[in-house]
């Protein structure tokens, strides 16, 4: 097997579909993966102006990509021809030119749901059959009332709740794929709660409210995932509330997730929880040990790479709650095992799952897992995290952080200035000021209960 060769094509299929031909084609098509070395692909770019455009804009893009590949994070490095090569500069003009109608607007992979996300991918079992069948009757009649047994039931909205990791960002896509495939005319939004939420902050920026309204009101279906995280952003909210209720009276199919019950979801408005408590609610559970079994074996088929039972054991009894890390534990196998060239076997097994889980411990709540939970429910990347931007969205959600990792990891001031750069009394400061927001503003305390619950959750 050309190992590098093959993983280069998962990660350029993984791109393909999901930013425009022309930006696909000027940046990335050409990349040549050259060496994997200390867990970092060292990537080949024919130019400068190349090296330059994709290690800047595209790099966090294309290490979700070798992440979707291989099953583990890696680091990457770029390399181009010398940067004084006499050929720079009309590389330069070249792709300058090539790039003028570029839009480098990655479009959000719920969009566009892969292949991989249908329902014949999807393994059945006790733990979700009620959340899978329910799924594919709303596919079957989006809007519509599917009758069970003597009764007709709601299922508009389906609301899929259950932890992180089970499967219910699948079941979603499944949905909007098989739609799509069997009602080509409806018009489909499948998107994230924190990019409804965003767009519609820069479109009160822009005020451009009315095409937002017009958008996400005049579609057939509306599928969103996470929509917990909308809780507590009253004019989000407030919003979101009028989009419900006008897709809802007018017969359109909504379906959403969520980590917890609505009734759960702490900041969450009593009116939004009751419309939701309306429709269907579904619960998707911990996967049982067959199930596991059945989900690895699968995820091996598709990778077209042969696993024996006992391995395949040894992995379903040492991950036990989490159906991505079962996935990337058997991708991160096939991955390993090409390129170290050894047959998968258990002692194989135990180093790739070693950093996934232990025998009775769940992952240890790092800072990069309280940057991710808070940059997803403020709608902030982790890098803008990490940055010295002062903007008040980023300073805000930054002292949150600080807040968290305080609470929960019990760090000392000093390291958690070291993570983001501060002293000790900057780091202090944010602190206390958090502590008096709270105090002040219910609805934000809240909220920041919601995000240490999900951080400090086994499967996050």
């Amino acid at each position: 097997m050309d190992t590098y060769n093959d993983i280069l094509k998962a990660v350029l299929d993984y791109c393909r579909p999901k930013i425009s031909s022309t930006a696909f084609d000027c940046w990335i098509k050409d990349i040549k993966i050259t060496s994997f070395e200390n867990n970092t692909f060292t990537i080949y770019l024919i130019s400068p102006m190349k090296k330059k455009i994709v290690s800047e804009k595209y790099d966090d893009f294309l290490k979700k990509a070798f992440e979707e590949a291989i099953g583990f994070d890696v680091e990457l490095t770029y390399e181009c021809p010398n940067e004084e090569s006499i050929f720079y500069k009309n590389d330069f003009e070249r792709d300058k030119e090539k790039a003028k109608n570029v839009n480098e607007a990655i479009v959000n992979s719920d969009n566009l749901p892969a292949d991989q996300f249908t329902f014949d991918t999807f393994i059945e079992g006790p733990s979700n059959r009620f959340a899978y069948r329910a799924s594919m009757a709303v596919a079957d009649n989006p809007g519509g009332s599917v009758k069970a047994e003597n009764t007709f039931s709601n299922y508009n909205p389906l609301f899929i709740y259950g932890k992180s990791g089970l499967g219910k960002t699948h079941l979603l896509n499944a949905i909007c794929c098989d739609i799509h495939k069997k009602y080509p005319a409806l018009k489909i939004i499948s998107t994230r709660s924190e990019d409804f939420t965003n767009e519609f902050i820069d479109a009160l920026g822009k005020k451009r409210v009315d095409e937002f309204r017009d958008k996400f009101r005049n579609v057939d279906v509306l599928l969103i995932d996470d929509i917990q995280f909308i809780a507590g952003k009253e004019q989000t909210e407030e919003e979101f509330f009028h989009t419900f209720n006008s897709l809802i009276e007018n017969g359109k199919q909504i379906v959403l997730t969520s980590d917890r019950p609505p009734k759960e979801i702490k900041s969450l408005t009593e009116r939004l929880c009751s419309r939701f408590e309306n429709g269907l609610l579904a619960d998707v559970k911990t996967p049982e040990y067959e199930t596991r079994c059945a989900i690895i074996k699968r995820k091996a088929d598709l990778l077209n790479f042969e696993v024996s039972d006992n391995v395949v054991e040894f992995i379903a009894d040492k991950i036990k709650t989490n159906i991505r890390q079962l996935e990337g534990a058997t991708k991160k196998l096939f991955a390993m095992s090409n390129l170290s060239g050894t047959a998968p076997s258990i002692a194989l097994a135990q180093r790739v799952i070693k950093d996934v889980t232990t025998d009775t411990q769940p992952l240890p709540i790092t800072v990069q897992k309280i940057v991710e939970e808070i940059g997803r429910c403020e709608g902030i990347s982790s890098e803008d995290l990490y940055s010295k931007k002062r903007k008040a969205n980023i300073v805000h959600a930054r002292r949150i952080a600080i807040y968290i990792m305080r609470e929960i990891t019990n760090s000392t001031y000093e390291v958690i200035g070291d993570t983001f750069g501060f002293n000790y009394s900057t780091v202090l400061f944010h602190y206390n000021e958090l502590i008096k927001e709270m105090e002040a503003d219910s609805k934000l305390k809240r909220r920041i209960e919601d995000m240490i619950d999900n951080i400090k959750s086994e499967d996050y």
